[in-house]
């Protein structure tokens, strides 16, 4: 059944979207935004607002210099791609973004190969195990060149001592240190650090705006002159050239003026959709962290029964039997409300 057969009494609600925070529309004021961009052709590096907000996000998060690409896949692949060349390795969780979710780009593109790792409780990596995978210089093996984290993984935060741990590991061995920061403002909000100094260990963050902060479109690397240079180089290769992309830049721009510090709001969303659920029968909640609920159900037939469901009451969930449930800046604490009372009526079925 598609979105626009949910039915009079789900339209006359509301349409209510837990599946991602990627579901967001943009805001009146943000399309305003948009609409009244200074714009120029960027593949010739005279968008005056892109270089506006590539410059202001470098300095955001300390690093020297900063590439808009059209999402954070895009910038996870070129980040890989800058980092390393082919046949060699880069370490990776295998419940990661950049190994498990992005189409295998690094490998089929870049030739580069991956090293996965099965993920701690806590959304970290096992240091010792990855230390123990790093290759010998050896003709026989993929040189390793690179570790890959996430933050926030599942919601998770990555406690900052780890990170630091982490860079004293790579700098043992030689290595660099990538992140995937598709929802690090949530990080951001959820630590009280700063950007800056949440990253400060890393030596290329991809920063998505497209989930938490609510654009359309739109991811950000940031790294050094020499990376962000051979980034620039292998997105023109890909097709990631945009001509007027300050319409994009407006909106990433706006969103880091009002839409960072509201991230508390999904975050006290998400624990009272946590709280209202926790004590339903035939479910299982794990931790809530920020701002995302996850639901493990007795079996596939019971996930799906209860997605369709709340479907059939115009709240779109996915069907899995671990079930993914996210708020953002289009769910209000009405929303929340309105969602345990139909998981209540949806599990009773």
């Amino acid at each position: 059944m598609s979105h626009l057969q949910l039915g009079v009494t789900a339209v006359s609600k509301g349409l209510i979207d837990l599946r991602s925070d990627t579901v967001t529309q943009p805001t009146e004021a943000m399309r305003a935004a948009m609409a009244a961009a200074p714009v120029g052709d960027d593949v010739f590096g005279d968008d005056p607002t892109v270089n506006a907000l590539q410059e202001r996000v470098a300095k955001l998060f300390g690093k020297e210099a900063a590439l808009i690409a059209a999402s954070g896949t895009q910038t996870n692949l070129l980040a890989l791609l800058s980092h390393c060349q082919r046949g060699e390795e880069y370490l990776v969780g295998q419940e990661y973004h950049t190994y498990r979710y992005e189409a295998g780009g690094a490998a089929v593109l870049g030739g580069i190969v991956p090293q996965p790792f099965e993920i701690e409780s806590d959304g970290t990596l096992n240091l010792a195990q990855v230390e123990k995978r790093i290759k010998p210089d050896d003709p026989h093996f993929p040189i390793t060149r690179l570790l890959a984290l996430e933050n926030t993984h599942t919601g998770k935060v990555i406690p900052q001592e780890y990170v630091l741990r982490a860079r004293r590991l790579v700098d043992k061995h030689g290595l660099k240190l990538h992140l995937d920061g598709a929802r690090v403002f949530n990080a951001v909000v959820a630590t009280g650090l700063s950007a800056q100094e949440l990253c400060r260990p890393f030596d290329s963050v991809s920063i998505c705006f497209s989930k938490g902060l609510g654009t359309p479109i739109g991811s950000v690397l940031v790294g050094s002159k020499k990376l962000i240079a051979r980034a620039h180089r292998w997105r023109k290769m890909v097709g990631g050239g945009m001509r007027q992309a300050g319409i994009i830049a407006a909106a990433m721009d706006h969103a880091l003026d009002h839409h960072i510090d509201r991230l508390a709001d999904d975050h006290a969303n998400a624990r009272d959709l946590w709280e209202g659920l926790h004590d339903l029968p035939g479910i299982r909640l794990e931790p809530q962290h920020t701002n995302m609920v996850y639901v493990n159900f007795e079996s596939a037939d019971t996930a799906k029964r209860v997605s369709d469901g709340l479907r059939s009451q115009g709240i779109l969930t996915s069907s899995a039997q671990r079930m993914r449930l996210v708020t953002h800046l289009n769910i209000s604490p009405a929303d929340v409300e309105r969602t345990i009372t139909a998981f209540s009526a949806a599990l009773k079925r």
